[in-house]
């Protein structure tokens, strides 16, 4: 039985892997996605995590692609209810306005549940800060679909550490909903964006941390390593920063425990995040089942105490 954490004060609880699901209708068509998420659900997994902007950046796309599929799958797998879904609002403009309008929040809403399929979003997420609209009103909005049933919990991605905590003292003073998880980029390269007052805020209110970009988009896999690996995938142009930084000595950290461990650089990546305070859950995608296999096998990969130090101080 896979060993399950509790995704902060939400209700939901997940192994320490969330599947993303970014990729689906873009990099993985229908057919394989569905093949995908079968596999996370018979691992195990729990939680698969989406956005409604989620593909409208592949040209003929609008956004709601993923949703639609997830929502496809959950009904012809009989997973309703069994899997659960955290999605977005809040960088697809369209009926209410943009962003976190309040009327753009109750629009994204439906528009999210009826390609789900569900009557509840288990999670939904602001997916940017929007300084523009009160805070107040933002939770006000989301308070809103909580009471009618649509929303069970919400959640931050992409906040800063002084603007959560003004939504925490906001929720608390006025009576409304707290953000229970936190999204934001966080990996072995890239530790600035959650360490620090991010990451003490989740440690003291119980705030489920679920980083994004896990893997670097893909560079602590081990597949980017000199400029003839560029060309292996669509996000091969973001390879270059690694290379040149801190990437190539953190590639050699890890190889090292590879061999030590068995398990594979991803694997060891996605465990070094799951064993950092306040941290839930990476999100990490697939696409094809021998990713997905790979990535679920992060979750029973458990690293020594001299391991963890070893790769924090390669990034360091």
């Amino acid at each position: 039985m896979t060993n399950l954490r509790d995704l902060g004060a939400s209700g939901i609880q997940t192994p320490s892997l969330i599947l993303g699901g970014n990729v689906f209708g873009w990099t993985a068509d229908k057919a394989t996605s569905f093949a995908i998420l079968d596999r996370f659900a018979e691992a195990g997994g729990t939680l698969v995590d989406t956005a409604d902007v989620y593909s409208a950046w592949v040209p003929g796309h609008q956004g709601g692609e993923s949703e639609a599929i997830i929502g496809e799958w959950l009904k012809g797998s009989g997973k309703q209810g069994k899997i659960k879904v955290a999605t977005k609002v809040g960088m697809l403009d369209g009926e209410g306005g943009t962003k976190l309008a309040p009327a753009r929040i109750a629009a994204a809403c439906d528009a999210s549940l009826k390609r789900l399929g569900v009557e509840t979003i288990d999670l939904y997420f602001a997916h940017q800060d929007d300084e523009d609209v009160p805070q107040e009103e933002v939770l006000a909005a989301f308070d809103t679909l909580i009471k009618a049933g649509k929303v069970q919990a919400i959640a931050a991605s992409n906040f800063h550490a002084m603007r959560l905590k003004s939504a925490l003292d906001i929720a608390t003073r006025e009576g409304l909903p707290h953000y229970r998880a936190l999204q934001n980029e966080y990996h072995l390269l890239s530790r600035h964006k959650y360490e620090g007052e991010l990451q003490d805020l989740c440690v003291e209110y119980n705030i489920g941390c679920v980083p994004y970009y896990g893997l670097a988009s893909g560079y602590l896999t081990g597949k980017y390593r000199s400029e003839a690996d560029l060309g292996k995938s669509v996000r091969g142009g973001r390879m270059t920063a690694f290379m040149e930084g801190k990437g190539p000595a953190m590639l050699a950290a890890l190889d090292e425990i590879a061999a030590e461990t068995g398990a594979t650089l991803a694997q060891i990546a996605l465990a070094w995040l799951a064993a950092q305070p306040g941290v839930t859950a990476p999100i990490a995608s697939a696409t094809s089942v021998a990713q997905a296999e790979e990535l679920v096998g992060s979750w029973n990969v458990t690293l020594g105490k001299a391991q963890l130090d070893r790769l924090t101080a390669a990034g360091a």
